[in-house]
């Protein structure tokens, strides 16, 4: 089998997919300031900047700008950690927590209504194989985050 012929395919079908409505509208929820609310809409404690750092996979000087942002909005509040008093905590305020959970339900509506085009069964083919694909994205970010380690030490 020709994979370079396939994942040229794929490319095009991409390329098409993000020039649509929906996914653009999914996109920019899985990204930001979108992102950051829906996260911490679903934590039961205080959350470090450093963790949305990581999570996002974005510089702690995105994820400050993202907060300063929240913060004027008055969706979030910063404190001062009182055992480590070098830590800041980042919680939701009652209208940033109920912003999450909405903005939450809108990405899962959209997601839903895309699945539905597919039909049962290639819907759950779908998920199977993004899946597996996440799967391997995830163990070759892991594999490249050892390589860099080791070439810095």
């Amino acid at each position: 089998m020709d994979y370079k012929e396939l994942a040229m395919e794929l490319m095009q079908k991409m390329f098409l997919m993000n020039r649509a409505r929906p996914h653009k509208e999914i996109t920019e929820a899985m990204h930001g300031e979108s992102f950051v609310i829906r996260y911490l809409a679903h934590q039961n404690e205080c959350v470090l900047p450093s963790e949305i750092s990581k999570l996002m996979g974005i510089s702690s000087a995105r994820v400050a700008a993202a907060l300063n942002s929240l913060e004027k909005k008055s969706l979030i509040t910063r404190q001062i950690d009182p055992e480590d008093r070098r830590r800041i905590l980042i919680t939701l305020t009652p209208e940033g927590r109920a912003l999450g959970i909405e903005q939450q339900q809108e990405v899962l509506e959209k997601f839903a209504e895309m699945l539905s085009q597919l039909g049962e069964a290639d819907a759950r083919e779908y998920v199977r194989i993004a899946g597996r694909l996440a799967e391997f994205a995830s163990r070759e970010s892991h594999h490249e985050q050892q390589q860099t380690y080791k070439e810095k030490k």
